[in-house]
């Protein structure tokens, strides 16, 4: 019965209406409930195939109209030829002018698909049992362990003048890719920092804050030599922020 009382709360939850303490408590509920960690998992993924589905192109009324009365255009004696080639020219330009709207939609989906499925490992990987492969919080420590997991190396700050701590990581996959991710612990936030071959993100932002708006967690991406860094998290956007930063100076570049 108290199960029953969480999952009525769980569409207020994932669209992020509930108060920081309510917040609060679902995380940990969530984290040792397998049955409503499920039931989040499974109702996060509905919501962004919903999301998705609904920002398909369909072709306004107007546009039909536009289109129907180019076709149907009788020319004028002495024009003939003119009007067929406006008529022409202007369809053109409008299947040009759908073609640039089409794909300008499709990279939106693109970059909508790749962060939902991020937030979906976020959350899966918090709910889990163990959520991390390797427990550490010394860097030295978890940076080695990867070596041989994953195609690709990587640097991490030292975090002992920081709020933030180290609790472990683990490898996961992204378009059957594999990657690392790391969890950072933030007072009572989990944080999920995802580290991927650059070629992994379809995205050409720095930050995705358009596509954040739709999501129940802060984010914020960045590339760097040959790498594509994520952080998604409940945290606040200036936390998430500030550990991005962090991560920018323990691989070399500069924090913006």
């Amino acid at each position: 019965m108290v199960c029953e009382a969480w999952k009525t709360q769980l569409d207020t939850y994932l669209d992020g209406e509930l108060s920081s303490e309510q917040m609060h408590a679902f995380d940990a509920h969530m984290r040792s409930c397998a049955s409503c960690a499920t039931e989040t998992l499974a109702r996060l993924q509905m919501k962004r195939s919903i999301q998705a589905a609904g920002k398909r192109f369909v072709p306004s009324a107007e546009f039909r109209r536009r289109v129907r009365s180019c076709i149907e255009a009788k020319p004028r004696r002495g024009v003939a030829g003119l009007g067929w080639i406006i008529a022409t020219a202007t369809l053109i330009l409008l299947a040009v002018g759908l073609a640039i709207t089409s794909r300008g939609r499709q990279q939106v989906r693109q970059e909508q698909q790749l962060y939902s499925e991020l937030a979906d490992l976020h959350v899966a990987t918090l709910a889990s049992l163990s959520p991390v492969d390797v427990v550490s919080s010394d860097r030295h420590t978890v940076k080695p362990w990867f070596q041989g997991k994953i195609p690709f190396t990587f640097d991490l700050p030292e975090l002992e003048n920081s709020e933030f701590s180290l609790l472990g990581g683990r490898v996961t996959y992204l378009e059957q890719t594999p990657g690392a991710h790391l969890i950072y612990k933030l007072r009572k936030h989990e944080i999920s920092v995802f580290i991927f071959p650059a070629g992994v993100s379809r995205s050409k932002k720095a930050e995705p804050s358009a596509v954040a708006k739709n999501l129940s967690f802060n984010l914020e991406s960045w590339s760097q030599d040959g790498l594509w860094y994520c952080i998604i998290g409940d945290a606040s956007r200036a936390d998430v922020h500030e550990l991005a930063g962090l991560l920018k100076r323990g691989a070399g570049l500069p924090a913006s």
